[in-house]
């Protein structure tokens, strides 16, 4: 895979997550190494579920703040909503997608 063929697939779906970059350029060198794969997958999907959980402690925050009266800027709160909200689908997409394909190579038969 080029790196042509990755912004092809970034503008296709809208893919703009770093991880996702971070792992289509990570595997388009010539090793096909299956483990430096794995080991390339398993860490951009920790990335994600960090990122996920660093917009979740986002949102806590700015609901907090906003409870207790320290700021009254909506803006910031529905902004870090939204972020948390788009993580959040992002991350149990994917989570769905992984235990579908896991439950298609378990039922594969040798």
């Amino acid at each position: 895979m080029t790196i042509t063929a990755a912004n092809d697939i970034d503008s296709l779906y809208n893919v703009t997550s770093d991880a996702v970059k971070n792992t289509l350029f990570d595997s388009s060198t010539e090793e096909t190494d299956d483990n430096n794969i794995f080991s390339t997958f398993l860490d951009a999907a920790v990335s994600n579920i960090n990122d996920t959980n660093i917009a979740l402690s986002n949102q806590e925050n700015e609901e907090l703040k906003w409870a207790m009266g320290i700021s009254e800027n909506t803006h910031d709160l529905t902004i870090a909503v939204g972020k948390a909200e788009t993580a959040l689908g992002y991350t149990v997409a994917l989570r769905d997608k992984l235990l579908d394909a896991y439950q298609e190579i378990m039922q594969m038969q040798i």
